[in-house]
């Protein structure tokens, strides 16, 4: 029997898997039987059980050709082989990575593609161009053969440490795809976990009786993005799946987490607005205890110490007002279940509240410190020149003089306060404005003081 050597191929072979030739069909079966039967089955390949056989060197040659036939064979599915695991790797980079560095592998592997069709046709024209089992092979022939099939046997062995060095190269960007790929499918699954809950977290919340239509209605916008998801990467590519898998989780996570929070929230907001409402009474109450501070103060100081607290009282109740509108509007919003209507309502009556309480306090607190002062103005006299004098001892601190930026500052303030201490001095003092200065040259002490500290690398404070 004459064995039948390979066809060639059309030239996109190196795109798809090579039927092997007769001598890669050989080796195969030799590895595939028992070993006694692997040491009888060579002669048979070789003669196909009926040649004749001859002596001398033209069988010689056809033994040494037949050996490099059986090498071209090995070196060719070597070769067809590491092309079609590498092309898996650059099908893997290019599902996930559009980089240049991606697209310049692609096509590199693309060239090396055309070099191995042409070593492959080298290879297989050589094997098709002799017959090595004909009775009447010449030595002359057989040693033609034999230095064709090597021929061909080093080119495919030469593409084929291009393509191993090839594919060494391809390291990172293979890396960064398969890691890529392998967080695929587990983000997949968070994202289609994480939509469940969140359904689920706003079925149980409606079951107590409270809506969630804003969150139902976020849920429903992700709709869109869950069908692309399960469409999968082969239509919309890995990376673009991955980031939308992740933003679906996020997204779904945010709406779970406030479902499972509504009755706190709901509770939450219940609690606010009795005490809102207990704190507008109380001011109501207290802002009606400004009016006699003011008349005591217009009594016994001059009008320079109360007239910025005259407009207090009248203020204060249109802020309780203002605040018990708010609180009766964030009530309606509750009942009606916008959540946040009515939480934006609350803070806002909160914050009129807070004014209000700033401003009745502030009468009551005006009139506590002008009577210390009118009392004894020593204590604070004392207190402003004890800070002046402590920054004076940090500035000169291990020098000589002064720096100019420091000295020039504590000086004013010096002069400063003594001028504060002057207006005391008559029938009718100005102690509010002697107040309001005694603090001012504290703070401008103060300053120089953080400025000294800065200036020599120590805490400012």
């Amino acid at each position: 029997m004459t064995a039948t050597p390979p066809q060639p191929d059309s030239p996109s072979r190196a795109h798809g898997r090579r039927r092997a030739p007769a001598g890669v069909r050989d080796v195969l079966t030799l590895m595939s039987l028992p070993l006694a039967a692997a040491l009888v089955l060579p002669a048979a390949f070789a003669g196909g059980g009926t040649r004749r056989w001859f002596g001398g060197r033209a069988e010689s040659q056809r033994a040494q050709a037949q050996a490099a036939k059986d090498a071209a064979a090995a070196a060719f599915y070597e070769l067809d082989t590491a092309q079609r695991d590498l092309r898996i790797s650059i099908e893997t980079i290019a599902a996930v990575d559009d980089s240049p560095a991606a697209r310049r592998a692609a096509a590199d592997f693309e060239a090396l593609g055309r070099r191995i069709d042409e070593a492959s046709h080298r290879y297989i024209n050589a094997v098709d161009a002799h017959d090595l089992d004909r009775d009447d092979l010449e030595a002359s022939a057989a040693a033609r053969a034999r230095t064709e099939l090597t021929g061909a046997k080093d080119e495919l062995g030469r593409v084929k440490q291009d393509l191993d060095r090839f594919s060494d190269g391809l390291g990172p960007l293979l890396g960064k795809a398969e890691t890529q790929l392998a967080r695929l499918a587990p983000a997949v699954e968070r994202a289609r976990q994480s939509l469940l809950a969140a359904s689920n977290a706003l079925d149980t919340v409606r079951g107590s009786g409270l809506k969630a239509d804003d969150l139902a209605a976020r849920l429903a916008a992700l709709a869109p993005e869950l069908t692309k998801l399960n469409q999968g990467a082969g239509r919309h590519g890995v990376p673009q799946t991955l980031e939308r898998a992740e933003r679906l989780a996020r997204e779904a996570e945010a709406i779970r987490t406030e479902a499972e929070r509504l009755p706190e929230r709901a509770a939450e907001i219940d609690r606010r607005l009795v005490s809102l409402r207990t704190r507008a009474e109380a001011l109501t109450t207290r802002a009606g205890q400004v009016e006699p501070v003011l008349s005591e103060l217009r009594r016994r100081f001059t009008a320079a110490c109360w007239q910025d607290l005259q407009p207090v009282p009248a203020q204060a109740a249109q802020n309780v007002r203002q605040a018990e509108q708010k609180l009766t509007e964030a009530r309606t919003a509750r009942q009606a279940q916008r959540w946040p209507d009515a939480t934006a309502l609350l803070a806002t009556a909160r914050a009129l509240l807070n004014s209000t309480d700033d401003a009745v306090s502030a009468a009551g607190d005006r009139l506590k410190r002008l009577n210390a002062v009118q009392k004894d103005p020593r204590q604070e006299i004392d207190r402003t020149r004890f800070a002046i004098r402590d920054a004076q001892r940090l500035a000169m601190a291990g020098r000589n003089t002064p720096d100019p930026r420091h000295a020039r500052p504590l000086d004013e303030a010096v002069g400063r306060l003594e001028r504060a201490v002057a207006t005391l001095e008559g029938r009718h003092p100005d102690y509010w404005h002697f107040l309001t200065e005694t603090e001012a040259v504290r703070r401008t002490v103060a300053g120089v003081v953080g400025q000294i500290r800065e200036d020599r690398g120590g805490p400012a404070h």
